[in-house]
């Protein structure tokens, strides 16, 4: 059984933060945890336009919290996002998220991310960050 809680993990190497501030992702569960799947809180800053792709990973998000929108940027096709949305990049979809509010969603990766990778637009991905 594992229990955390997100306080125990900010400012641990489980709180990532973007290199331009746009996010921050809580690494609940990764891959050494041994259960298959990771598990992440992340915020996002509104205002902020944010461009992603996961060509090695199936990623479902749930939005708790705040507003935006959602743009597949393979077919131009556009989603509001608003609490209790959920999208699943099931086609390892390049995407963009333009939140108009705060937001804080649920994310889950399968297969599970295994610490601090960061985000590369040409999709690949995993890529881990270089140690600071």
């Amino acid at each position: 059984m594992i229990v955390r809680t997100t306080a125990e993990i900010t400012d641990t190497d489980r709180d990532i933060t973007s290199a331009d501030g746009n996010w921050r992702s809580k690494r609940i569960v990764l891959a050494g945890d041994g259960v298959g799947f990771s598990f992440h809180e992340t915020t996002i800053a509104p205002g902020s336009v944010n461009e992603f792709h996961y060509a090695h990973h199936v990623e479902a998000v749930w939005l708790i919290e705040g507003d935006g929108i959602l743009t597949d940027l393979d077919n131009g096709e556009v989603h509001e996002l608003r609490p209790g949305t959920m999208y699943l990049l099931d086609g390892h979809e390049r995407h963009r998220v333009e939140p108009v509010t705060p937001m804080r969603m649920l994310c889950v990766f399968n297969p599970p991310v295994t610490g601090r990778e960061v985000h590369d637009e040409n999709g690949v991905y995993p890529l881990i960050e270089s140690p600071a």
